[in-house]
């Protein structure tokens, strides 16, 4: 009984994260070339939270190859993740310019108006013409359902 309380400690959730972490830093370096269907490297079940960690240490990398943001999404199935979770990882789709994952960032935008608020400015400031269009294109079509003050915050950020 002590044993599994230790296990679900916030140091140890945050420690497996840590080395998950280092396991997708190592990814990203590999060299493009990799023979097909061989997968060396075997990624731990990890909780949304322990998720969310992972892309929040994750957003902080210089560059992710597209490669390694295609594996992280096929790992952790994160289009169908809550909330909390996609946002992170249409954090990661903006920053790295993922664009095979563009409809993903519009989705959330689209379906999660109140957490989508601060993705406007990610998109905005990304200097990306597409993400900027992807922007404009789904204000317009959320614009008369969100409240006042969100649509104020985002009209100041995209015009």
């Amino acid at each position: 009984e002590e044993r599994k309380a230790e296990d679900c400690s916030p140091s140890r959730l945050a420690r497996q994260v840590g080395s998950e972490v280092a396991k997708w830093i190592r990814v990203n370096r590999r060299p493009r070339k990799r023979k097909r269907g061989k997968r060396e490297v075997a990624f731990e079940k990890l909780s949304p939270d322990q998720i969310i960690l992972l892309l929040e240490w994750l957003l902080e990398q210089k560059t992710l190859s597209p490669q390694t943001l295609h594996c992280l999404q096929q790992t952790y199935h994160l289009p169908e993740q809550d909330a909390e979770v996609r946002h992170r990882w249409c954090e990661l789709i903006i920053k790295h310019k993922y664009t095979k994952a563009y409809n993903q960032v519009e989705r959330f935008l689209l379906e999660d108006q109140a957490m989508g608020i601060y993705l406007y400015g990610e998109l905005m400031v990304s200097e990306d013409a597409r993400l900027q269009q992807l922007a404009h294109r789904c204000f317009e079509l959320v614009k008369e359902h969100m409240d006042r003050a969100s649509a104020q915050v985002v009209t100041e950020m995209l015009f």
